[in-house]
């Protein structure tokens, strides 16, 4: 006897075991399992009695509210597609997805009706527009609805490898591509996360990471297996955050390495009353050591890094801590905690490998790129066999990321391949001069890249963001990194920034920064 592997499972034994708790807080709301289960049925009859057929895809565009929430469980019951869209793209990138995936039905926060209506006309296969805050002429408004519905749904039969969701990917160079998660690929990974970063009963898990992304990397699926608390937070803002860090009890969140940043700078006013052990896992791209260290050691979280990309689920390595790493000093443990890791258990295969596929040494030097083969890798891109077949024609999933292996089977990440500058002939891995100038007292954020130089090629440029009230020159910083590394991998020249440009999910934009100073706002 078989059960397809599905995360709608979770629900199906939380709804039993845990009705009577909390499940969800968003502002002022307050759902038990019961409520939010019911809720979530009453949308799936709904979407059923407006012709939603299984197969069928729903957009979403919204923020971390708790109808956003719902949408990964009541879509899915009905056999349909959930596609969990970037709510800061353009109208003209809304208009490519909801075309591009074929939706039928668009679900938009308050914030984002005025752009959606302005694209109507453009995307005329879709049947039916829903409110999920807010109003407008000719939109679904979806509490009432909820209200009026009843929660018979008809639940669609499904197999563990239908799709589940498409989540398309930035598309900061070409057109945003359209990633198929199947059930059994959701159900793998929260597996995998519940076996290495044990969420329980007592859990209440903070949302600043947005749910759009990667599923919020299955955790919205992940927190509810383990019948712990989903905490909504619309808005990312350091404030907000340590308030509900005091005032919900909060032990868990995820935070990509720029949230991470924001919350290591805050003053201590903000941090005052903050309790200790909270943990926070954080991927997106490699956290700086100082970054972790900052956090472990001045605000008592703990930090764990773990590696994944959008096709992947996401999760596919974890920095699992060793018995050995408590000996060592804060400075080295942070440098250890800032790599990769290991596989997960449920991840499947990772191997480093060179243009010849070969596996590189474990000597912690030699560079190759990431490719894996397992559960978690997604089933293909959206109506786009050709952009499938390069990244996974062979068996393997290219990543796409330089990473080195160190003597203890440790990945550890040192650039995308793309990004690797090579000045002179020598590879310079902008992860690693970012490490080193983020430890500078006055540096808060950094990016670096590989710009024209006529002896060289290209050298390697820095980008800086300075802490509030520092000053520095710029021979400083360069000679900080010159004693710090060979001297061929310091940057040529600094150009300070007010801020640096990111994707929605605060990963560093550097194509923008190749085009050089000019291309963004100076200090």
């Amino acid at each position: 006897m078989e059960t397809p592997l599905s995360p709608l499972e979770f629900a199906r034994r939380s709804r039993r075991l845990y009705a009577d708790r909390e499940a969800v807080v968003d502002g002022d709301l307050r759902l038990t399992y019961a409520q939010f289960f019911d809720r979530c049925d009453r949308w799936a009859r709904a979407l059923q009695d407006l012709g939603v057929q299984p197969g069928d895809r729903v957009v979403y565009i919204a923020p971390n509210t708790h109808a956003q929430l719902e949408s990964f469980y009541a879509v899915p019951q009905t056999g349909a597609v959930l596609v969990p869209v970037n709510y800061r793209l353009t109208p003209d990138d809304f208009a490519y997805i909801i075309n591009h995936s074929g939706a039928t039905v668009v679900c938009a926060d308050e914030d984002h009706l005025a752009q959606v209506e302005a694209i109507r006309e453009q995307v005329p296969a879709v049947r039916e527009f829903v409110a999920l805050r807010g109003s407008a002429g000719g939109w679904t408004d979806y509490e009432s609805t909820i209200v009026a519905t009843s929660p018979d749904y008809r639940r669609a039969p499904l197999e563990e490898s239908d799709l589940l969701t498409i989540n398309y990917t930035s598309g900061t160079t070409a057109r945003p591509k359209g990633v198929m998660i199947t059930h059994r690929n959701a159900y793998i990974n929260s597996v995998g996360t519940l076996l290495h970063l044990r969420l329980g009963l007592a859990d209440r898990y903070l949302w600043t990471l947005p749910m759009f992304h990667a599923n919020g990397w299955t955790y919205v699926w992940t927190v509810t297996a383990a019948g712990a608390c989903h905490i909504c937070l619309p808005k990312v803002e350091p404030a907000r955050i340590f308030e509900l860090v005091r005032s919900e009890g909060v032990t868990w969140m995820c935070a990509a390495p720029t949230v991470l940043i924001g919350l290591a700078g805050a003053s201590p006013e903000l941090r005052e009353g903050v309790r200790k052990g909270v943990r926070v896992v954080t991927a997106g791209a490699p956290p700086a050591a100082a970054t972790i260290q900052r956090i472990e050691n001045e605000i008592g979280w703990e930090i764990t890094q773990v590696y994944g990309l959008t096709e992947t689920a996401p999760f596919i390595t974890i920095c699992e801590p060793l018995p050995e790493h408590a000996a060592l000093a804060a400075e080295e443990r942070s440098v250890v905690k800032a790599r990769q890791g290991v596989e997960l258990i449920t991840s499947g295969e990772l191997k480093v490998v060179d243009d010849a596929g070969k596996e590189v040494p474990r000597d912690a030097q030699t560079m190759g790129e990431i490719v894996v083969s397992g559960n978690v890798v997604m089933k293909g891109y959206y109506n786009d066999p050709e952009a499938t077949q390069r990244a996974m024609g062979d068996g393997w999933f290219h990543t796409g990321d330089a990473a080195v292996v160190h003597p203890d089977g440790y990945v550890e990440i040192r650039d995308r391949i793309k990004d690797v500058i090579i000045s002179g002939g020598e590879n310079v891995s902008s992860v690693e001069v970012e490490g080193v100038l983020l430890r500078h007292a006055a540096v808060l954020e950094v990016a670096i890249v590989g710009l024209p130089d006529e002896r060289w090629g290209e050298a390697p440029h820095a980008f800086v963001v300075l802490r509030e009230g520092a000053a520095v020159e710029p021979r400083e910083l360069v000679d900080f990194v010159r004693e710090r590394l060979a001297h061929f991998k310091a940057p040529r020249e600094v150009h300070f920034v007010d801020a640096l440009p990111k994707t929605a999910t605060g990963k560093i934009q550097k194509y923008v920064l190749r085009k050089g100073p000019s291309a963004i706002a100076r200090q």
